[in-house]
């Protein structure tokens, strides 16, 4: 399969500070690969300078593509992002963003897609209430309808369960494997090892900036291994550290 997403020596520096150093990697069509790490090794970075959100002090990206330097707008506009922390503007009820979101990306029938995503994540009752009033976990829900409105052929998502309760998770994970089943690519950063473990099918794993582990995850599982142990051993924080 095709790469859709292929960085080569990609670095971002921040004076003395590597952010991420060095990584090289390559997502292929039709997977739910994982970029795993512990809190501050880069998993942030990295996804903002795949989305041309930050530019990278050396190397290269290509993003379906695009080469996310020289064309950084034209990646988001291909792409659907949801980002860790960014919010909807306050200034907006929960429905009026989804229709700023169709009217930028000129999404046909946006309407009838946010219906959709309302009843899907079950938040019908907050189409009019103001994002700044909304809670954190609606606020999740609104962030990730946004990035699936017009049915992205690849998304790349921050932390996307961590505002969830168990429900919504199992909504939500069950949603991002069928995307997948349909075609769609999806390349998450996530610290819940548990959740990667039951939906993604590669990982790479991240560590002061710079990758320690990149396969499949049942590579891991036939080793009769949990990705949690694996994880813990390749970050040096296992036994025999």
């Amino acid at each position: 399969m095709a790469a859709v997403i292929s960085a080569s020596g990609l670095s971002r520096h921040y004076g003395d500070l590597k952010a991420v150093d060095q990584v090289s990697l390559e997502v292929e069509e039709g997977s739910l690969y994982g970029l795993l790490g512990p809190n501050g090794s880069g998993k942030t970075t990295m996804i903002r300078m795949l989305t041309g959100q930050v530019r990278p002090t050396s190397g290269s990206a290509r993003v379906l593509g695009i080469d996310v330097v020289a064309n950084p707008v034209q990646v988001r506009q291909q792409i659907g992002i949801i980002p860790e922390q960014e919010t909807p503007p306050s200034f907006l009820t929960a429905e009026e963003y989804l229709a700023f979101v169709g009217s930028v990306r000129k999404i046909p029938a946006v309407q009838e897609k946010a219906d959709w995503w309302f009843e899907f994540l079950e938040f019908p009752e907050k189409r009019d209430v103001l994002c700044k009033d909304l809670s954190r976990g609606t606020r999740q829900k609104l962030m990730f309808a946004q990035a699936f409105l017009h049915h992205p052929v690849l998304a790349l998502i921050d932390e996307p369960l961590i505002n969830f309760d168990p429900v919504m998770q199992k909504t939500v994970k069950g949603y991002l494997k069928e995307y997948v089943r349909d075609g769609g690519t999806i390349f998450l950063s996530t610290h819940i090892l548990e959740i990667a473990e039951e939906i993604c099918s590669d990982v790479a794993i991240i560590h002061h900036g710079r990758l320690v582990h990149t396969g499949p995850v049942s590579g891991i599982l036939g080793q009769q291994q949990h990705l949690a142990d694996f994880f813990l051993e390749a970050v040096g924080k296992g036994s025999h550290a």
